[in-house]
C-alpha cells in the first residue's frame, strides 16, 4: 500500500513537472502591418474578442505600404492589409507577397476635390493636382480624367500625401486633390468654394471596384504555414461577422486599437454594420470569395464573379502607361486565391 501510495505520489510530481517545463501548445504568432485606417481595425477585433485563440495576432502600424512590403521580401511579416494595387509590382519585382483577398471597398470615403473656381477637368489642364504617386489616388484621378474626354497626363501630379495635401489646397498650391475621409470632409469644411467633382459612390467606381483595399500575405506563410493562413484569414472574417452584429462596440474597439476617434471611424466605415452608412463598404467572407472566383454567385455593386483577375489587369494598364511597370506579369504571380477556396470548401461561410 505504501508503495502504491509512493509511485502515485511520484507520479503526480512527475506530471506537475512536466506541466512546469514544458508549456501549453503556444499561440502561432502572426505578424500584420497597415497604416492607420478604421478598415484594417478588424484585427483588433479579432484579438479584443478572442476570436481566434490559437493566433498571437501582432497588429504593428505602419504608415508606409512599401515598409511593409519590405518587411515581407524579408520574411520579417506575415500578412499587410493595404490597398489593391500594388500585386503587379510586386510580381513584376519578384516579391513574395500574394493579394489573396479583397478587404473592403471604397464607398465614399474617396472623393476628387477641386479648389474655388474649378468647375471641371477642362479646368484643371496644366494645373497641379496632389495625389500619392504610384498609389489608387493616382490611377484614380487618371481614369476620371480619361472618363471625361482629358488625357490622364493632362495634369502635373504632386507628389503629396493627404496631410500635406490639405494644406497645400488651403494655401492654393494645388488646384485639386484625391482624398479620403476625413481629409476630404475637412477641406471643405475649411476651403469656402471647393467642391467634389467625382466621389468612389458612384456606380461607375463601385462596379470597377477600381478603390479598394486587399490582404496580402507572405507566399512562404501561405505555404509553409498554411493551417496558420487559413486561421488568419478565418479570423479576419469572424470579426468582420462579429462587427456586423455588434458596430458600435466594434467602432469603439477600432477606434481605441487605431488610436482615432469614434466620430472619424464611424464617418468611414458607418454606424449600422451594413457597410452602406459610411464611406467604405466590407467584405464579407463570401463577397471576398466571390470576388476572387472561389465561391459561387456574384459579389455586390454589379461586380461580377472573378473579377479579382480583371481588377489584377486593370492596375497593370495603368502601371504600364505611368511607367511603373516595364512588363505585365500573369495574374497568378500576383494574386492567390487558394486560401478562399479552400476555406469555401471546408465549409466556412463566414
Amino acid at each position: 500500500m505504501h508503495i502504491k501510495k509512493f509511485i502515485l505520489g511520484f507520479a503526480l510530481a512527475f506530471a506537475s513537472l512536466l506541466t512546469f517545463v514544458l508549456p501549453a501548445n503556444a499561440a502561432e504568432e502572426v505578424k500584420i502591418s497597415g497604416f492607420t485606417w478604421p478598415g484594417y481595425g478588424f484585427w483588433f477585433i479579432a484579438k479584443e474578442k478572442n476570436l481566434a485563440p490559437n493566433l498571437d495576432i501582432q497588429y504593428q502600424t505602419i504608415e508606409d505600404p512599401y515598409e511593409s512590403y519590405n518587411l515581407v521580401t524579408a520574411d520579417r511579416m506575415d500578412v499587410v492589409s493595404s490597398t489593391v494595387e500594388f500585386s503587379p509590382i510586386a510580381a513584376e519585382r519578384g516579391m513574395p507577397l500574394k493579394l489573396v483577398a479583397f478587404a473592403n471597398l471604397s464607398y465614399g470615403t474617396d472623393k476628387i476635390v477641386v479648389a474655388p473656381g474649378i468647375d471641371g477637368p477642362a479646368d484643371l489642364k496644366g494645373k497641379k493636382v496632389a495625389v500619392v504617386e504610384g498609389g489608387l489616388a493616382q490611377i484614380y484621378v487618371a481614369m476620371w480624367l480619361e472618363r471625361n474626354g482629358f488625357p490622364f497626363d493632362s495634369v502635373e501630379y504632386s507628389n503629396i500625401i493627404a496631410d500635406d495635401a490639405f494644406a497645400a489646397m488651403i494655401g492654393g498650391d494645388v488646384a485639386a486633390s484625391e482624398f479620403w475621409e476625413p481629409y476630404g470632409s475637412n477641406v471643405l469644411k475649411a476651403l469656402e468654394g471647393s467642391k467634389v467633382l467625382s466621389q468612389s459612390r458612384e456606380d461607375y467606381w463601385t462596379s470597377q471596384a477600381v478603390i479598394a483595399d486587399g490582404l496580402y500575405m507572405n507566399e512562404k506563410f501561405i505555404n509553409e504555414r498554411r493551417d496558420v493562413a487559413l486561421d488568419t484569414m478565418r479570423a479576419l472574417y469572424d470579426a468582420i461577422a462579429w462587427w456586423k452584429e455588434n458596430p458600435t462596440e466594434g467602432n469603439e474597439i477600432i477606434a481605441e486599437g487605431m488610436k482615432m476617434s469614434i466620430a472619424d471611424v464611424e464617418l468611414v466605415i458607418g454606424k449600422d454594420g451594413t457597410g452602406l452608412d459610411g464611406g467604405l463598404y466590407i467584405y464579407d467572407f463570401l463577397e471576398a470569395a466571390r470576388f476572387c472566383g472561389s465561391a459561387p454567385g456574384d459579389p455586390p455593386f454589379g461586380q461580377s464573379n472573378g473579377q479579382m483577375s480583371a481588377h489584377y489587369e486593370l492596375m497593370s494598364d495603368w502601371w504600364l502607361k505611368f511607367g511603373f511597370l516595364e512588363t505585365r506579369s500573369p495574374v497568378e504571380k500576383g494574386v492567390n486565391c487558394g486560401l478562399l477556396k479552400e476555406l469555401y470548401d471546408s465549409g466556412y461561410r463566414g
